[in-house]
């Protein structure tokens, strides 16, 4: 007899690229998530590009807090000390919960490759009205340490003893 195996729910997911020179072209974190996220059994149900400015940032996503169908959001860039970066101050307001572990755990895994630089990661997560948001470098490096050790996991339901998957929307597939 073989086994059966309790079909993995797929998450509707949206990926932001919060920058100022990056186009759907050269978008190679943006790419790299996209691809992640769909091997992963997800649906990338919105993908864009946003200018690193709190308000436009903080209008995009608060459009996938308030929708129906989006249950994730993921916003790569924007994390950093240049006066321009303000996605943590663009997010924070938005958040019921914060998730202060993961820009811990974000930092203690990527100082690893960058060691202090680190200290400049302002990586950050939260819960806002049943959807989780992950914010982190916009590096293609840090999105895969993001995505590959911390996100892709926490966003699968078979992960014990804990995941998001039960926090989230329920949508009809």
């Amino acid at each position: 007899m073989g086994e059966q195996h309790e079909k993995k729910p797929s998450l509707n997911i949206a990926i932001i690229t919060v920058s100022n020179h990056r186009t759907q072209d050269n978008d190679t974190s943006g790419d790299y998530l996209q691809q992640a996220v769909e091997l992963a059994g997800h649906r990338v149900s919105e993908r864009s590009i946003c200018p690193d400015n709190r308000y436009a940032l903080r209008a995009i996503v608060s459009q996938a807090i308030a929708s129906e169908h989006l249950q994730v959001v993921l916003v790569n860039g924007g994390t950093g000390f240049h006066e321009q970066n303000s996605t943590p101050e663009a997010l924070i307001p938005l958040f019921d919960k914060e998730i202060n572990g993961f820009g811990e755990l974000f930092r203690m895994l990527s100082f690893e490759q960058i060691q202090q630089s680190t200290l400049q990661s302002r990586a950050i997560a939260g819960l806002a009205n049943k959807t989780v948001i992950f914010a982190f470098p916009g590096s293609t490096s840090a999105c895969q340490l993001a995505w590959e050790q911390i996100i892709d996991t926490q966003l699968d339901a078979s992960t014990k003893p804990c995941n998001f998957v039960s926090q989230l929307k329920k949508v009809k597939e």
